[in-house]
């Protein structure tokens, strides 16, 4: 029997073969998005967490705050850890032959939902998709609608594109795309080819295929489908603003957006756990990199290499006692058995797991997942809201660390 545990952030997988991560998880789904040791209360009329926009919990809408270029926006919580006064809308899509995926504000007049549910075992190469059943799979649940109607009442929305790590898939961020999307931005990603986990599996799994990885034309893909309304983006192209894109990615793909300050409409970089510098561009208004002080994958002096190496406004976010996949949700989760999705992936033979343990750093030691990800979604809507509609909220990083003793290290420059 599969046990939904909605509100707020569910995933599954995880997985490596030598340089091969499976990866996935859950954040605890207790906590509602801010308000455990670290978050504070939502403290203005924006929203109280339950998405409808008024703070009231009846739908009939809330406060707006305009954006950039007078865009109607709702007001949102001063608590940028907080959710947003949306509830999000999610839509699984087809752009150049991947999956992709789309998180957006949903209608204020959407009522209680289900919620949308990914199965990770569709992103194991063909021959791997039926050795997990149904009662051992750890289901990856969004707080998230599938295809609720758009909040066209207002917008449009500033965009912001996710480009996932090895071995991951799109979705493997949902903590932090939903939290984005509730805050009023539009949230694609998809499988990127020669790096999502069904491919670089292949490469253990002999009568699978693979494909070849071009990270920057995949992104250019998606968001010139998502300009264009084609691929099934027609419901939401004209209510975004693709003048105003945000980049972030993890690992590898934090590697990928580092050098993604050229395409039109980027304004904002967020490197997670990678060590690539971003390179000086005039459009670029401002870069933050997060790291993680305990990360055996992509070391934190990478991360701090890569800050000093940028040439754009910036800020490093350095997090104690936390590993790589911090920043994607892999290690909470685990099935009605108690088994995360390595020992699951051992007990079936999947190809290659029996080589995943030195690069599965999901310590039970680390910070406990609600407070980072409190930290993870504080900083990125900073960042995103301040640069993307043009708030106040990117000064706020100037306190992080009052905020969250956990954060270990904060620098920032101004060039």
């Amino acid at each position: 029997m599969l046990v939904l545990m909605s509100h707020r952030y569910c995933v599954c997988g995880a997985l490596v073969a030598g340089c091969i991560m499976l990866v996935s998880a859950c954040a605890d789904p207790s906590q509602d998005g801010g308000d455990g040791e670290t978050g504070a209360a939502m403290e203005t009329s924006g929203g109280d967490g339950d998405g409808d926009g008024d703070g009231d919990g009846d739908g009939d809408g809330g406060a707006e705050s305009p954006g950039c270029d007078g865009a109607a926006l709702l007001e949102r919580p001063s608590d940028l850890s907080a959710p947003g006064p949306w509830k999000v809308g999610a839509r699984t899509l087809t752009v150049a032959g991947r999956v992709a995926e789309v998180w957006y504000p949903a209608s204020l007049d959407t009522e209680d939902f289900e919620p949308k549910i990914y199965d990770p075992r569709i992103k194991l190469p063909p021959s791997q998709q039926g050795l997990i059943a149904d009662e051992q799979t750890p289901f990856q649940v969004c707080d998230c609608g599938d295809e609720l109607p758009l909040d066209s009442s207002h917008g449009p929305y500033p965009v912001i594109a996710y480009v996932h790590g090895t071995a991951a898939w799109a979705s493997v961020s949902l903590t932090q795309m939903t939290h984005w999307a509730s805050r009023g931005f539009v949230v694609v990603a998809m499988d990127h080819p020669g790096l999502f986990l069904g491919d670089l599996l292949a490469i253990a799994c002999p009568d699978d295929p693979t494909g070849s990885q071009d990270l920057s034309a995949d992104t250019d893909a998606l968001l010139n489908s998502l300009a264009a309304g084609t691929d099934g983006f027609a419901f939401i192209e004209p209510y975004v603003d693709m003048t105003r894109i945000g980049v972030v990615g993890h690992s590898a793909g934090g590697a990928a957006v580092a050098d993604f300050g050229s395409k039109p409409g980027v304004r904002a970089i967020v490197p997670m756990a990678s060590g690539g510098a971003v390179p000086a561009n005039v459009a670029t208004e401002s870069t933050l990199f997060l790291g993680a002080l305990s990360d055996t994958v992509v070391s934190y002096s990478s991360t701090q290499s890569a800050y000093e190496g940028t040439g754009t406004r910036k800020h490093l976010v350095g997090i104690e006692n936390t590993g790589h996949l911090v920043f994607s949700d892999i290690c909470e989760l685990k099935n009605n058995e108690g088994k995360d999705i390595l020992e699951i992936a051992v007990d079936v033979g999947i190809c290659g797991a029996q080589f995943a343990g030195a690069l599965f750093d999901c310590d039970p030691t680390f910070l406990d997942p609600a407070v980072a990800n409190d930290i993870i979604n504080d900083a990125t809507a900073a960042i995103f809201e301040g640069v993307l509609m043009c708030s106040d909220a990117e000064s706020s990083l100037q306190d992080i660390q009052v905020r969250y003793p956990d954060v270990a290290e904060y620098l920032t420059e101004t060039l």
